[in-house]
């Protein structure tokens, strides 16, 4: 005598193919989110760390490796930084777009870390050279041309003329002539203007170096380029470390 068994209840396709969507839905749900957060709190470290260093609100944009992954070994392979009125040395309004390479960081960010070489450009127009200048200088015209630029000073009634160029990884302004009335301008006076312009022109963070400078017809641009630098951890204003945790 045979015993009855009935039939194994059979899974239609159709359910079957709405679970494994459901499941594969979640999971990008949760690789998503995970994602997310890990872009979330890296870019609230590195946003930090940059802004002290470059004293201005940046943006932060990321290269293609995913953020989970630097997150879990530290390591991001490229950040851009674009920002507006730098301040650097003395220069006032400077504009810079800028690329760091190879950033790894120590205890996810709150030990700060290292950069392995970077690149930048700094845009400098003519009215924020004028500010940084001082009262003394009134107007500031520059010619791509002559790579010269004519500094009005004494309210006009005397221009002085500088040239910006590379030397050794530094920039020097050179004076090609400061006349008042056809008269040569006092030398303290045309010394002061040129140290706080050469100064401006030599105080960049991160270890960015100058490779090229070119006057164009609205101001000053220079290429810059830098080695392997470390990436002070933020702080907040009282000294003490923020809380930037990657």
């Amino acid at each position: 005598m045979t015993t009855y068994k009935p039939p194994r209840p059979r899974i239609g396709r159709r359910p079957l193919v709405i679970a494994l969507a459901v499941v594969a839905v979640l999971l990008v749900a949760a690789i998503g989110g995970t994602e997310a957060y890990a872009r979330h709190q890296i870019s609230r470290c590195i946003s930090g760390a940059f802004e002290q260093q470059m004293g201005s609100s940046i943006d932060v944009g990321f290269g293609p490796k995913p953020m989970l992954l630097s997150y879990v070994d530290g390591k991001v392979g490229s950040v851009t930084v674009d920002s507006e009125d730098n301040k650097f040395g003395p220069a006032i309004g400077m504009v810079v777009h800028a690329k760091f390479n190879n950033i790894e960081l120590v205890d996810r960010g709150r030990g700060g870390g290292t950069i392995e070489s970077s690149t930048a450009d700094v845009t400098w127009n003519n009215d924020g050279i004028r500010q940084t200048l001082g009262t003394m200088v009134s107007g500031v015209r520059s010619s791509a041309s002559t790579g010269v630029l004519t500094l009005d000073v004494l309210g006009g009634l005397a221009q002085l003329e500088v040239q910006p160029l590379v030397r050794d990884g530094n920039i020097t302004v050179e004076t090609k002539s400061a006349q008042f009335l056809g008269i040569g301008l006092p030398t303290d006076l045309v010394q002061g203007i040129v140290e706080t312009f050469t100064q401006s022109l030599q105080s960049y963070p991160l270890g960015l170096r100058a490779q090229e400078v070119e006057v164009t017809d609205d101001g000053v641009t220079v290429h810059l380029s830098g080695g392997k630098t470390a990436l002070e951890s933020a702080s907040d204003p009282s000294g003490r470390q923020a809380d930037f945790t990657c």
